[in-house]
């Protein structure tokens, strides 16, 4: 069984958004097309309380993308996005979302990021999806979606470590970028055995 993870293919991620991928609309297409040809599609969405600790605007003279050190290790301050119940939060419109087998939201805890489909930033509180892809049989994932050097970089080496065999669909994900962070994503993943595809 092989699942297909959609990454947080969400508005505030989009051209126009509050931390927009440059091309991140550009991959709805053909993201649409590909679920089709999977045994179960899940899609993750970012969705942070207002005020949320890793949002520049809560840390007293820090700018957005400045770095600063949390409980759980270093934490890149974001701008404000991905509000719960915000227009930013929502799926890209032109996303196929009934398709989808299972949303899992991440990042709603005020007081820890969470980057990976499979766990928050501190590596060890888990989001739920490991175990429904395992009670559905599912031992490969293709990912897809935003960002390709953050959440879909995390979610793929979590998943790889948890045992899954990984796939990454590198046309069907954009990158941000920051500071060298798509070769060190790139590194990463084919270090804990994904396939870059």
């Amino acid at each position: 069984m092989h699942a297909l993870l959609v990454i947080d293919v969400q508005n505030d991620f989009c051209p126009g958004g509050a931390l927009a991928v440059t091309g991140g609309d550009e991959i709805v297409a053909g993201i649409n097309v590909l679920m089709a040809q999977f045994d179960a599609v899940v899609l993750t969405q970012d969705w942070h309380p207002a005020g949320h600790s890793s949002f520049a605007s809560v840390h007293d003279g820090k700018s957005p993308y400045d770095m600063i050190d949390m409980p759980y290790g270093p934490q890149v301050l974001w701008p404000d996005h991905c509000i719960q119940g915000s227009d930013g939060a929502a799926f890209h419109p032109l996303l196929e979302t009934d398709r989808a087998d299972m949303i899992i939201r991440k990042g709603y805890n005020p007081a820890i990021d969470s980057y990976s489909a499979f766990f928050e930033n501190d590596h060890k509180t888990p989001t739920g999806l490991d175990g429904y892809l395992r009670s559905r049989g599912i031992t490969e994932v293709t990912l897809v979606g935003l960002a390709l050097d953050f959440c879909v970089n995390y979610s793929a080496v979590d998943a790889a470590q948890l045992g899954l065999k990984v796939n990454v669909r590198r046309d069907l994900a954009r990158a941000i970028d920051l500071n060298g962070s798509l070769d060190e994503a790139t590194k990463a993943m084919i270090g804990a055995g994904v396939r870059l595809k």
